[in-house]
């Protein structure tokens, strides 16, 4: 069976959690910060859980990790 190859944009966004999730980064950081206030900025910061309805296809990106 040939080797799968990695989705390197996926390899960059997406990280295993110890428990086997897959943790991303919330959007919404990037830009326009002077707007948004310091509980929101903290908030966004945080890494979270891969909806359920995407697990699939992000796992399939990443077949090695």
């Amino acid at each position: 069976m040939p080797k799968l190859k990695t989705k390197k944009s996926a390899a960059k966004r997406f990280h295993y959690s110890a428990s086997g999730k897959i943790r991303r980064n919330k959007a919404g950081k990037r830009h326009f910060l002077g707007k948004k206030g310091i509980t929101r900025k903290r908030r966004l910061a945080q890494k979270d859980n891969v909806d359920s309805a995407d697990y699939n296809r992000t796992k399939g990106m990443l077949p090695y990790k």
